[in-house]
């Protein structure tokens, strides 16, 4: 049997997320989640394939907590909300960042690269476009004994298109289209199955509402995003264990306060959710006279075979995209309670000087069942000549490392009418 190195199993597992996991619980309605033999609460994460696409790129939302649904336009709102670059100040941005990954490892071939601009057609209409790659560095693949099977080099990347239009003064509407492609061993087996690179297409739909208010023509912001809406994806031959997009459902608000002439302060806040199944757990822990025995979840596959009976296969990841989708809402054993747990808060603040400096802080907020991804952040932004430089940093605050700890992440935004000035 072939199978992949250390770092390779590492990657695979992390990131294709299709193989089922089996979990030794039970679930308990008084507690509203799936705990252990002791009674208490296990993790019950959201599993989708090519995660990448939810990797924030943009320096300065890295910095506010990764908020940036309804924060002012820039060459990065694509990541977010294309409906922004209708209200776009200049006509034309460009904008690069660059992302180390996993360096706390010692890995240095690990990064996210992200290239994303945009050109207002005129007063009401924008286009776009991003390419987001994601290398994961070069892996020796071995088989069980450790004997080399090749070398490696995994990728994803996903190229996007977009168009804002205004519905009004103060509102608009954008969509994008992209592709998306990963390749993490294509070529490789892993447990006798040969694993492929997956494709997949996928759509953003987003709206503002932009408003002035005030004597001082402070600026609210408020947006919704549908994000990474596409079809499943399967890093292998079979039909039956096809993978969710991480779809995502945003909702944000910004509050821009101008304290005089050159002083702001933007307030910012964006709630989160990922339109996927939650897992079923494969077996359960009960006791059956006086001892505790592990026995199937009968909820956790009951069709899909070809008599309609069980198939191996969780039911939850064998659901249509739609399906998936709409009954992310309200399928998690938790009930009410544990859906509210599957939320993801960003909360950000900047201040602005003379539209040249920028000092930004954050915090980001995954519930511990879910992911317990929290942390904050800290960055800075200066104009100089005819570049916007934002750099960020992260401070994870539980115990759940980030691939960005103590790593410094770069976006550079070219200011296009200084070009047209020549400054």
């Amino acid at each position: 049997m072939r199978q992949l190195g250390l770092r390779g199993i590492f990657y695979v597992l992390a990131l294709i997320s299709c193989v089922s996991t089996s979990m030794n619980a039970q679930f308990d309605p008084t507690q509203g989640c799936i705990v252990d033999v002791n009674n208490e609460c296990i993790p019950n994460t959201l599993l989708t394939a090519v995660p990448f696409l939810k990797i924030v790129p943009d320096a300065r939302a890295g910095a506010m907590g990764d908020a940036g649904l309804a924060t002012s336009a820039d060459a990065n709102s694509m990541h977010f909300n294309a409906s922004k670059l209708a209200f776009a100040e200049q006509n034309f941005g460009l904008g690069v960042t660059y992302t180390p990954w996993l360096r706390e490892l010692g890995l240095t071939d690990v990064f996210l690269a992200y290239l994303s601009g945009y050109n207002k057609i005129n007063d009401v209409q924008a286009i776009g476009f991003s390419l987001k790659f994601f290398s994961l560095g070069d892996i020796n693949f071995t088989d069980i004994n450790g004997g080399s099977t090749g070398m490696g080099r995994p990728r994803e990347f996903e190229i996007a298109g977009a168009y804002a239009r205004k519905l009004g003064d103060n509102l608009s509407a954008g969509g994008s289209a992209k592709y998306i492609y990963s390749n993490l061993a294509s070529g490789q087996q892993v447990q006798g199955i040969d694993i492929n690179t997956a494709n997949a297409f996928a759509i953003d739909l987003s709206l503002t509402y932009m408003k002035e208010v005030g004597a001082n023509n402070n600026q609210l912001s408020i947006a919704g995003a549908l994000s990474n809406l596409g079809s499943k994806v399967s890093y292998t031959n079979s039909s039956e264990t096809k993978d969710f997009l991480p779809g995502n459902i945003g909702i944000g608000s910004a509050y821009k306060l101008n304290l005089d002439e050159y002083n702001s302060l933007t307030f910012a806040l964006d709630i989160n959710k990922l339109l996927v199944p939650t897992p079923q757990p494969f077996q359960l822990r009960t006791v059956v006279d006086g001892v505790e025995t592990d026995i199937d979840n009968p909820a956790f596959d009951q069709t899909g075979g070809d008599d309609g009976g069980p198939d191996g296969v969780g039911d939850y990841r064998q659901k249509g995209t739609f399906a998936g989708i709409f009954g992310s809402f309200a399928d998690a054993e938790g009930g009410f309670s544990e859906e509210v747990k599957e939320l993801t808060y960003s909360l950000g603040v900047e201040y602005l000087y003379n539209n040249q400096f920028a000092v930004r802080t954050g915090y980001y907020f995954e519930n511990e069942l879910k992911g317990d991804r929290q942390y904050l952040t800290l960055g800075v932004g200066l104009q100089y000549n005819v570049a916007t430089i934002n750099i960020s940093y992260l401070i994870p605050t539980s115990n759940r490392r980030s691939p960005l700890d103590n790593t410094l992440r770069f976006s550079f935004i070219f200011d296009a009418a200084a070009f047209q000035s020549g400054r």
